[in-house]
């Protein structure tokens, strides 16, 4: 998968389902790959809990033009991304290279490379 940001221990921002793929692929044996440039890679912020998620608007999910599917007033989280933890991710690949099960060191390592 690709990625819209990488926190300094390797947890990994991506589109809306990218975290339920992860752990389908860890429950079924199947590496997990996440590819980016180093330009995504925020050693600023230390895990994903420091990453903000957008929250999209809840008319995306409640219905259509004129027509709703939802019941009035029900209240609606749209989050534009999610977040998977580290230990979820295989790899990270990088113009770089690869950094195999990331965590804080291996990221700071990489970034520090020329």
């Amino acid at each position: 998968v690709g990625a819209d940001r990488v926190a300094a221990n390797g947890d990994v921002a991506n589109k809306i389902g990218t975290y339920m793929v992860a752990v389908l692929a860890a429950r079924h044996g199947v590496p997990f790959y996440v590819a980016c440039p180093c330009s995504t890679i925020d050693v600023n912020t230390p895990t994903g809990a420091g990453i903000v998620v957008e929250e999209r608007s809840a008319d995306e999910v409640t219905g259509f033009g004129d027509t709703r599917w939802a019941a009035s007033g029900v209240l609606v989280r749209n989050p534009a991304f999610d977040v998977t933890p580290a230990e979820l991710v295989s790899a990270i690949i990088t113009e770089r290279g690869v950094v195999h099960r990331p965590d804080s060191q291996s990221m700071l390592i990489h970034m520090r490379q020329d």
